[in-house]
């Protein structure tokens, strides 16, 4: 959005600070107008978007219902549910297009929070009088905003947003992947190989054995953030300017919050301190950290895939992934790990995003927080991009991945660590000598074993079997 064409029809609307002209297409008022007219930087932004606006409409439209049950809200019982049906449209999307503000301004987002009630009261407006927008009979500050502030509303969205996000995309989306790491892992269970060190070779273990770490990895990674999550679930609604609850109804906080976890299913709670809730956002950095370690671990796997399946000829060429598409507009036949790179690219994000957040929450600010905007955009944008790129990681390349058996038989069988379990009969320095000699040579462990005249061929394919050597406790 941008300031007015001259072609363009409008309406003029006042505030405070005097008339403002507004498209008269739109719902909303002179306050949102101004911030498209003074803040156009970085539009549009996702994560500044449709979670947190559907989540507005969500705690607007009980908000609403709060107030009517209590009394407070001085309007007739029609305009009441014309109130809360705009919210109710706000909430399920159908108001998307009236949301036109970026993450950069005001660090309250108090724009954002009168973008929501100038867009409601407009749209009931125009459900009681037939004409959009205005401030009459139903107005944005006085009604739909009754009882709240941007500084408690809108970081009660921020925490409903994002862990509606999590249990809406996000975890859904890294079960789908731990699952497809679990199903390769079954698939080979028995397929041993070469284990690396310090990318050099290991002793042996199983193709299972390393997805069985990924998934572990995973699953740790995704239990942090869901402990994390329990935080975030303390709502600073009833607060309103500075945390001590001025201008609303002492139940009104409550009542909101028990009927947000009773419509969600999620079981929020009210923040045990409103004045520390509104003045920062130490869950949700929290939270920013978990999303932080799931991004590492997923970086990690896709890497030790990409490493894994590096070749196919003069790379490791141990797992063969999906041929999905060309890998090279030069190349004939060349096919690329590229999911584990777009995945890797996500993960570089999500630090990113990270460390913008963090700085972001880490200025001084007395009673508020004044970067909730950035902060809510950053850790939104990292659960959506987490979970779409973990969906399309398991079904576009962890699902099909294959391994090269021959190639992997004959890697463990020239494998020079297999010299490690000569170490407990013949001792460690006979069993280095023996690997020094095999190098030297350029022939097998097995073969310089017998060379040395200290293990006889039985006794070697005794004390030396690769496939018990992975699972030496059976």
């Amino acid at each position: 959005m941008h300031p007015l064409s001259p072609s363009e029809q409008t309406r003029s609307e006042s505030d405070s600070l005097g008339p403002v002209e507004i498209p008269a297409a739109r719902y909303w008022g002179p306050q949102t107008q101004r911030c498209l007219e003074l803040f156009d930087i970085g539009r549009p932004s996702f994560g500044w978007g449709r979670p947190v606006v559907h989540a507005l409409g969500l705690v607007k439209r009980i908000a609403a219902e709060v107030n009517l049950g209590l009394g407070v809200l001085p309007l007739a019982a029609h305009l009441c549910d014309h109130l809360v049906q705009a919210a109710r449209e706000v909430e399920q999307g159908g108001l998307d297009e009236q949301f036109p503000l970026g993450v950069f301004q005001t660090g309250s987002g108090t724009q954002t929070n009168m973008n929501a009630n100038e867009v409601i009261a407009g749209r009931a407006n125009e459900l009681a009088t037939g004409v959009r927008g205005g401030r009459d009979p139903v107005h944005p500050n006085d009604h739909v905003n009754l009882g709240q502030s941007s500084n408690d509303i809108v970081p009660t969205v921020m925490n409903v947003a994002v862990v509606a996000h999590l249990h809406q995309r996000l975890y859904g989306a890294v079960e789908a992947l731990h699952a497809a790491l679990n199903d390769r892992a079954d698939a080979f269970a028995d397929v041993v190989k070469v284990g690396r060190t310090h990318l050099q070779d290991a002793t042996p273990m199983t193709v299972g054995q390393e997805f069985e770490a990924w998934s572990a990895q995973l699953s740790q990674a995704i239990d942090r953030v869901r402990a994390a999550e329990q935080g975030v679930r303390a709502l600073p609604v009833g607060g309103t300017a500075v945390g001590t609850g001025l201008n609303t109804h002492p139940e009104f906080g409550a009542q909101v919050t028990a009927a947000l976890a009773a419509q969600t299913g999620i079981p929020f709670r009210p923040a045990d301190n409103l004045l520390a809730a509104t003045a920062a956002h130490d869950d949700l950095l929290a939270l920013r950290g978990a999303l932080r370690s799931l991004a590492v671990v997923e970086h990690k796997i896709a890497g030790d895939i990409r490493w894994l399946a590096s070749g196919p000829n003069a790379g490791l060429g141990e797992l063969l992934l999906p041929a999905n598409e060309p890998g090279s507009s030069i190349m004939p036949g060349k096919v690329n790990p590229s999911q584990a790179e777009a995945l890797q690219m996500v993960c570089a994000r999500v630090v990113g995003n990270d460390a913008a957040a963090l700085f972001a929450a880490a200025q001084p600010s007395l009673q508020l927080h004044v970067g909730k905007p950035l902060l809510a955009h950053c850790l939104l944008e990292s659960i959506s991009l987490l979970a779409e790129a973990s969906e399309s990681f398991a079904r576009h390349c962890v699902r099909g991945i294959q391994v090269d058996e021959h190639h992997l038989a004959d890697l463990v069988a020239r494998d020079a660590m297999l010299a490690t379990a000569l170490a407990p009969h013949i001792g460690y320095d006979r069993a280095a000598q023996i690997v020094r000699t095999g190098r030297e040579r350029r022939i097998t462990v097995r073969d310089a074993a017998l060379a040395s005249g200290q293990v006889s061929g039985a006794d070697f394919d005794r004390w030396v079997d690769p496939r018990a050597m992975a699972r030496p406790r059976g």
